[in-house]
C-alpha cells in the first residue's frame, strides 16, 4: 500500500516546509516560496478555516506535499497563493507583478469561476473544472497544484456538514483520483480512493479494512515463506533485485468484489475470500533486461496460471505504467501475483509525471513551454490534446464533465491497425470508437468494420489483440444511434458535435423545403414572403427568428401546412384538402433529418411516404409499411414524396436466404456478394429446421433493380433454396 505522501498530526509549521525545501532548492528559491508564504499569510490574515485553524495552514500544507515531490520553486509559490484570487481582495495582475505571470496564471487556473452567476451548484462547478482544464493544457502544474490541494481537502473533510462530505468525496471519486491515475500519479490516487470510500461508506470500509488486516495476520508466515523462497532463487541466479510483500488498498478489493461477471448467463459478484485468496509482490530490480530474466526465474520456481501474463512493459498502459505481471500456483493454495518492474519503473508508477519533478529542468534555464514539456509525458500530452479538442466541440460545460468523466478509464484493450500500428483504447471501446481514434473525418465517414479479417458493425465490443479495419464512404455521416455504443468521450463529443451542427443547419433547409411545398398552394414561397410577413410570423408562433421557424418545422416540432394557412385568402379552408400536394424529391443525402425507416428499410423503386417526426424531421416508409397502414397518424402527419431520378447513393436492405445448411456455405454467400462489391453491415445465421438455415444479411443496394440482380445472382448459387427481401417489426 503506498504511503501517504505527508500525515502527521501536529500542525505543520513554515520551518518545517523550509527545511524539507533545502534538501533540493538552492536558498535563492527557498527565500523566494517563503516570500510567497509570507504574502500568503498576509492575505488570508484573519481568516480561519472550517477546523478552526488559520486559513494558511491549509497552503502551507499543499505546498508541503507538492515538496515531497520536489516540484519547481513556481509551482510552490503557486501553490501557497492557490486560494488569493479567489478568497481575498488580491488580483491576477497584483500576484503578475509580484511573483510573475507563470505563477499568476497557475493560481488562476486552480481558481473557480466567482464572477459569472449560474443557475445551479452543478453548472458553477463544470464551468470552473472547464477553466481548468484550459489552464492545464498551458501549463500541467496546475492539476498537480489541484490535485494536492484536493488531497488536504480530503484530509480534513471530517471538519464539513454531512451533504458537504458526501458531496466533495463523490466528485473526487468521479474526476479527481482518475485524473491523478490517469497522469499515473499513483500515491495520490490510492489515498484520494482510500478517504473518498471511508467518508462514502464508513461501515463497509470499517468491516472490510478489519477483515483485511486479519487477513494478512493469518497468512504472514506464508508470505514471508514465498518472499524468502523467491529472494534465495534471485541471489542464486546473481540477480540484484529487492522482493517486496505487496498490499493491495481497501478500495481497490471493494470495487473487485462489486464488479459483476457473467457465469453461465447469470451475473455474479467474487466474494471476499475469492478477492483477497492471493499473495502479492512486488520485485524491484536495475535494468529492464532484468526484469525478464526474473520472469523466467519465477516461471521455473512456481507454475504460472493460463493467459494471466501481461507484458507492460513492451506495450505500456495509457498512463505510462511499466511492469511486468504474472500469476502463478501456490503450494499453499492461494495465487502468487507478481509484478516485475526497474525501480525507475516504479518511481514512474508512483509518482507519474512528477517523478523526476521540474528543478532540474528549471536549473537549465529552461522556458516555460520546455520545463512543461520536460514534465508531461507523451500520453499525457496526447490526452490534453484530445480534452482540448473535446471542449472546442462541446458548448456545455456540463456535457464537457461529462465526456471527462467518460475519458477516465483505469483499463485498456490493445488493438492493431492494418499496417500493425497499436492503438490503446478503453474497455468496452467498439469499432466506432477505433475509427475516431485514427481520425474524426475515418469515424464520420465509418460504414462498418473489418476485424481480423471478418466483418462487422460499427458496435463491436473490441478486445486486445485484434487488428481492425474500417471501411469508409463518401456519402456516409454520422448517425445519432452511434451516441448507444461509442464508449470513448472523443468520439461521443465529435459525433454529438457533428450532429448538432449539421442538424440546426439541414433542419432549416429541410423546413424551407417543406413551407414552400404548402405555400405554392398561395402562389407563395419563402423566398417570396416580404419582410413584414416573416416578422408576421415570428409573432404569430412566438420565435425569435425565422430561421428558427423554419428550423421548428423541419425538426417536425412545428406543421407546415397550420404555417402556410396564416396566408390563405380564403375564409373556407376545407377547399385545400381537394388540392393535390406537389411530392418533395427525396435523394438519400438529405442529412440527419431525414431518417429511413428500419421496420421496412425503403430503396428507390419502391413506393414511399414521409412521417413527420417531432424532433427527427422527416422519417421515409414505404407506402404498405404496416406501421403507416396500421397507424392512425393524420394527414397532417403525413408528406407526399417521391425518390428523385437519377440517384446514386447506397441505401441498407435486409435479404433473407434460405440455404442447405453445408460447410462453407455462408463464406460462398459472402464471396459472391463481394465480388459483386456488395458492403455488407451484418449478418446472422438462424436455423430453423434440421438441414437448413437461413442466413440474414443486411447489404447496401442503389435501388429495386440492383436489389433484384443480387438476388438473382445469389439465387444461382446450388445451396440457395430460397431468397427474399426481410422486413423487421420494430418500429423507427
Amino acid at each position: 500500500m503506498s504511503v501517504p505522501l505527508y500525515a502527521q498530526s501536529s500542525r505543520l509549521l513554515a520551518a518545517d516546509l523550509c527545511t524539507l525545501l533545502e534538501s533540493y532548492l538552492d536558498a535563492k528559491d527557498v527565500q523566494e516560496v517563503y516570500r510567497a508564504y509570507l504574502f500568503s499569510a498576509e492575505a488570508h490574515d484573519g481568516q480561519v478555516r472550517k477546523t478552526g485553524e488559520p486559513y494558511v495552514f491549509h497552503p502551507l500544507t499543499v505546498t508541503y506535499i507538492l515538496g515531497q515531490m520536489h516540484m519547481d520553486p513556481q509551482t510552490l509559490c503557486a501553490a501557497l497563493l492557490h486560494d488569493v484570487i479567489e478568497d481575498t481582495p488580491i488580483t491576477k495582475k497584483q500576484l503578475a507583478n509580484e511573483f510573475g505571470e507563470a505563477v499568476a496564471e497557475m493560481v488562476d487556473g486552480v481558481s473557480k469561476l466567482s464572477s459569472v452567476e449560474f443557475k445551479t451548484r452543478e453548472q458553477a462547478q463544470a464551468a470552473s473544472f472547464r477553466k481548468m482544464i484550459l489552464a492545464m493544457s498551458r501549463d500541467l502544474r496546475v492539476i498537480i497544484v489541484k490535485l494536492a490541494d484536493r488531497l488536504h481537502n480530503m484530509r480534513t473533510l471530517g471538519a464539513m456538514k454531512p451533504e458537504s462530505q458526501l458531496r466533495i468525496a463523490r466528485e473526487t471519486i468521479e474526476i479527481y483520483a482518475p485524473i491523478a491515475n490517469r497522469l499515473g500519479m499513483n500515491t495520490v490516487r490510492v489515498e484520494l480512493e482510500a478517504l473518498c470510500f471511508k467518508t462514502l461508506y464508513p461501515f463497509r470500509y470499517k468491516v472490510l479494512s478489519q477483515s483485511i488486516q486479519n487477513k494478512y495476520k493469518q497468512r504472514s508466515k506464508i508470505f514471508q515463506a514465498i518472499k524468502k523462497r523467491i529472494e534465495e532463487r534471485l541471489n542464486e541466479s546473481a540477480i540484484n533485485a529487492e522482493v517486496i510483500i505487496h498490499k493491495r488498498h481497501y478500495y481497490a478489493i471493494y470495487q473487485e468484489m462489486r464488479e459483476k461477471k457473467q457465469v453461465d448467463s447469470i451475473d455474479k459478484r467474487k466474494t471476499f475470500h475469492q478477492v483477497t485468496n492471493n499473495c502479492r509482490f512486488l520485485i524491484l530490480t536495475e535494468c529492464q533486461e532484468d526484469c525478464y530474466r526474473i520472469l523466467g526465474i519465477v516461471h521455473n520456481l512456481y507454475k504460472p496460471k493460463h493467459d494471466s501474463f501481461m507484458d507492460y512493459i513492451a506495450i505500456p498502459k495509457i498512463n505510462g505504467y511499466q511492469s511486468l505481471h504474472t500469476v502463478l500456483f501456490s503450494p499453499h493454495g492461494l495465487s502468487i501475483e507478481i509484478k516485475i518492474r526497474t525501480k525507475a519503473m516504479h518511481e514512474m508508477a508512483e509518482k507519474g509525471i512528477t517523478a523526476h519533478g521540474l528543478y532540474e529542468h528549471q536549473k537549465t534555464n529552461c522556458s516555460l513551454g520546455d520545463i512543461t514539456h520536460n514534465m508531461s509525458s507523451p500520453r499525457a500530452k496526447e490526452w490534453l490534446q484530445g480534452l482540448l479538442e473535446m471542449q472546442k466541440n462541446t458548448n456545455d460545460s456540463l456535457e464537457f464533465l461529462d465526456h471527462v468523466k467518460t475519458d477516465l478509464f483505469p483499463e485498456e484493450v490493445y488493438v492493431f491497425t492494418p499496417d500493425g500500428k497499436i492503438l490503446q483504447l478503453p474497455k468496452g471501446a467498439t469499432a466506432i470508437d477505433f475509427a475516431y481514434a485514427i481520425h474524426s473525418n475515418i469515424g464520420n465517414q465509418s460504414i462498418r468494420a473489418i476485424i481480423d479479417n471478418q466483418p462487422a458493425p460499427l458496435s463491436t465490443v473490441l478486445s486486445s489483440g485484434q487488428t481492425v479495419e474500417i471501411i469508409t464512404a463518401d456519402w456516409a455521416r454520422p448517425n445519432p444511434g452511434w451516441l448507444n455504443f461509442a464508449k470513448t468521450a472523443r468520439a461521443r463529443a465529435i459525433i454529438r458535435h457533428f450532429l448538432k451542427n449539421v442538424q440546426h443547419k439541414e433542419a432549416i433547409i429541410l423546413g424551407k423545403r417543406i413551407l414552400n411545398k404548402e405555400l405554392a398552394k398561395y402562389n407563395l414561397s419563402v423566398e417570396k414572403l416580404s419582410k413584414e410577413q416573416r416578422t408576421c410570423l415570428q409573432t404569430t408562433f412566438k420565435v425569435d427568428s425565422f430561421e428558427t421557424l423554419l428550423a421548428d418545422i423541419g425538426l417536425g416540432n412545428r406543421i407546415a401546412l397550420i404555417v402556410a394557412r396564416q396566408f390563405d385568402p380564403t375564409p373556407n379552408k376545407d377547399r385545400l384538402q381537394h388540392d393535390k400536394p406537389k411530392p418533395m424529391l427525396i435523394k438519400g443525402t438529405e442529412g440527419v433529418l431525414v431518417n429511413f425507416a428500419t421496420c421496412c428499410k425503403p430503396i428507390p423503386g419502391d413506393e414511399i411516404v414521409g412521417f413527420i417526426s417531432a424532433g427527427r424531421g422527416i422519417i421515409i416508409h414505404t407506402s404498405n409499411c404496416k406501421h403507416i397502414v396500421e397507424s392512425s397518424y393524420t394527414s397532417e402527419k403525413l408528406l407526399a414524396v417521391e425518390w428523385e431520378s437519377g440517384l446514386h447513393s447506397k441505401f441498407l436492405v435486409d435479404i433473407c436466404i434460405d440455404v442447405r445448411d453445408q460447410q462453407g456455405v455462408l463464406a460462398e454467400v459472402a464471396a459472391t456478394l463481394a465480388n459483386m462489391n456488395i458492403n455488407i453491415e451484418t449478418v446472422s445465421n438462424e436455423n430453423y429446421e434440421r438441414g437448413y438455415s437461413t442466413l440474414k444479411f443486411s447489404i447496401y443496394v442503389e435501388n429495386r433493380q440492383h436489389l433484384a440482380r443480387i438476388m438473382r445472382k445469389l439465387r444461382r448459387l446450388e445451396n440457395v433454396n430460397r431468397i427474399r427481401r426481410s422486413y423487421c417489426t420494430e418500429i423507427n
